[in-house]
């Protein structure tokens, strides 16, 4: 048990004494603390490690399937790269490709099929000559004869880009009364929006063939003069798809009726923004024709809130 010392006691202490008590409980206070602040961590460490197991062991859990065209990291040789990834896989040794068009499957070689390949592309002839005046410095006075060309080709890529559809529409009135008509003219994708088809076709084409998110394409369309915000794309596709596609999947979910056999299925996925509490389950129902229609292939998609039998009943 330690001593304690009283006041009449400390009264009749001399200065040095009393010097050496204060500076050995500076030192004992220093112990304290750090021993104090190492049981601080530890303590919450345990916490965080009981968070958690009971988060694992009583938490909502689910499955996931992990999308190959989302953007993700990716392992190279056991190291994980993102930004670095062209460093990582490029091979500085590798051979120059000799076309950069898409493989085909491969078969049986015919005459003539490299020039069937490209018969599809255009060709931008350039010739290159040279002078009367030059020849005649290199060979003398009619001493050369023309060879066959030599064909050197290399495949010029042209970026995307944008031009106006200014469209002038005659109108024109009666001298007699106030009719008044314009002179026939294509309607409008959307009424009231500047988009064309051509533009629909390369948002909806980037966002769910490319998976490129509408942020980055912002930014595309920023490039190439156009500022179009990603909330713009967001509702014309919302637009079209209601207008467009709705009458397409309407007519899609008539002719499945005539299919003799229709699979369906539900799988759960989670919504924020519903009406109810953030990560709440909500099915997503696909119905589709069998194998048995190889010509006609319908994939209908239906979100549902639950996975009550109703819902397909009312669908088919």
């Amino acid at each position: 048990m330690a001593f304690k010392y009283t006041e009449e006691q400390l009264n009749k202490l001399d200065k040095e004494l009393l010097i050496h008590l204060f500076l050995g409980m500076q030192e004992q206070m220093e112990e304290l603390t750090g021993q104090t602040q190492s049981l601080n961590d530890k303590m919450q460490l345990m916490m965080e490690q009981l968070i958690l197991s009971k988060k694992n062991r009583f938490g909502r859990s689910s499955e996931k399937m992990s999308d190959p065209e989302q953007i993700c990291f990716m392992e190279v040789d056991g190291t994980i790269v993102f930004f670095n990834e062209a460093e990582a896989v490029c091979d500085l040794d590798a051979p120059e490709p000799d076309d950069l068009e898409v493989k085909m499957p491969k078969k049986k070689k015919q005459p003539g099929k490299k020039a069937a390949d490209i018969a599809s592309l255009p060709v931008n002839r350039i010739d290159h000559y040279m002078s009367k005046e030059e020849l005649t410095a290199e060979f003398g006075e009619n001493g050369w004869k023309q060879l066959p060309d030599a064909v050197s080709r290399c495949y010029k890529f042209v970026p995307a880009r944008v031009e106006i559809e200014e469209h002038h529409i005659g109108v024109y009135s009666s001298k007699l009364d106030e009719h008044m008509v314009k002179a026939p003219h294509p309607r409008n994708l959307l009424r009231g929006s500047l988009v064309s088809p051509s533009l629909a076709a390369a948002i909806i084409n980037g966002k769910y063939v490319n998976a490129v998110p509408l942020y980055r394409l912002e930014k595309e369309f920023e490039r190439y003069g156009l500022a179009i915000t990603r909330q713009n794309m967001a509702n014309w596709m919302i637009r079209l798809g209601e207008e467009y596609l709705g009458v397409l999947y309407d007519h899609l979910h008539k002719l499945l009726y005539d299919c003799h056999v229709i699979q369906a299925d539900e799988t759960p996925v989670l919504v924020n923004k519903d009406g109810r509490s953030a990560g709440s389950k909500s099915y997503m129902w696909v119905y589709r024709s069998g194998f048995m229609y190889p010509e006609r292939q319908i994939v209908l998609y239906e979100y549902q809130k639950t996975r009550n039998a109703s819902h397909p009943r009312n669908f088919l």
